[in-house]
């Protein structure tokens, strides 16, 4: 095999090598990693990060960030909880609803002034985190009513629900992504934007699109989060879209756009997850966490840069 096979090769298929070796030098070291009820939990406490992570990768590979997640995943709960006074579905609708609207209305920013989407979802986010301050005026907004819990709390073949709804969404969204023309013209529009106009994509209406689905996934993942604790606070959600982009990145989605899959996300979010289960398990200060996930984001990336100069 030569050089540049391989580290084509490590660049589609790397993540999967890495994470079979992580998951055997875990199990050697603790008999409790590799039991049903520890993989469960992993998958739950997975799915908020991994909804994100999800919408996240089909902004990056539009071409786009999307650095307004964090707080988006707040005002949905937010809202999800404040509207569940009325009722419990209802306010879980509303929340998800909310999602779909803030990442329109970041669409709408990024192409009214044309500013870069770095700078301006990360003002977004400052304003979206402002009005879950203002909504909650600093408190805790608890549910009374149990039927919120349910579509946090109750299990389907011994899963949790978010677990089966995560799996749906990276389903779907990974379908979509892979065989329809959409997803072809996201591709096309993250290589080259200008080259994907000139053959007649909308690039507006098509990063438009990926705005909204990663403002509803985001949305999803805190009212998830939301009706499995039947509260909600501004402050939470701080930091999640800085370890979604870590997953998407450290899955094989290149930063610079144009490459990726639903499916690598995946991986890239179950991989950081099991991390902090070993650390947990194996007794690790998890204070190496980061570490660990600085070295990760440094080598994908890294190997991201070689393979597209060895391309070129």
């Amino acid at each position: 095999m030569t050089a540049r096979r391989l580290t084509q090769y490590l660049s589609r298929y790397g993540i999967v090598v890495a994470y079979v070796l992580l998951v055997l030098a875990v199990a050697a070291q603790s008999d409790r990693f590799l039991t049903k009820r520890n993989w469960l939990n992993l998958l739950d406490q997975a799915a908020p990060l991994g909804l994100i992570a999800i919408g996240v990768t089909l902004c990056i590979i539009a071409g786009i960030f999307d650095l307004s997640t964090g707080s988006v995943f707040a005002v949905a709960a937010v809202v999800a909880a404040k509207v569940a006074a009325l009722n419990p579905w209802i306010g879980l609708t509303a929340g998800v609803a909310t999602g779909a609207l803030l990442g329109a209305f970041n669409a709408l920013v990024m192409s009214t002034t044309g500013v870069n989407s770095f700078i301006g979802t990360l003002s977004t986010s400052i304003i979206f985190r402002g009005i879950a301050l203002l909504t909650t005026s600093g408190l805790i907004v608890s549910v009374a009513d149990r039927g919120y819990k349910t579509l946090g709390t109750e299990t389907f073949l011994d899963a949790k629900l978010s677990v089966w709804v995560f799996a749906t969404v990276a389903v779907v969204l990974g379908l979509m992504l892979a065989r329809t023309t959409l997803g072809r013209s996201l591709y096309a529009i993250g290589g080259n934007p200008e080259a994907a106009r000139l053959v007649g994509i909308r690039v507006g209406s098509v990063r438009t699109f990926a705005y909204v689905m990663s403002g509803t996934c985001a949305a999803l993942a805190g009212v998830l989060t939301s009706s499995r604790t039947g509260s909600a606070q501004a402050d939470i959600g701080i930091g999640l879209e800085l370890s979604a982009i870590t997953a998407v990145v450290v899955g094989g989605t290149s930063i610079f756009g144009g490459e990726g899959a639903i499916w690598r996300t995946v991986v890239g979010v179950i991989l950081l997850q099991t991390i902090g289960n070993a650390f947990n398990l194996l007794g690790v200060n998890p204070t190496y966490k980061q570490v660990v996930q600085g070295v990760l984001i440094l080598a994908a990336v890294s190997i991201d840069h070689l393979v597209r100069r060895r391309n070129r």
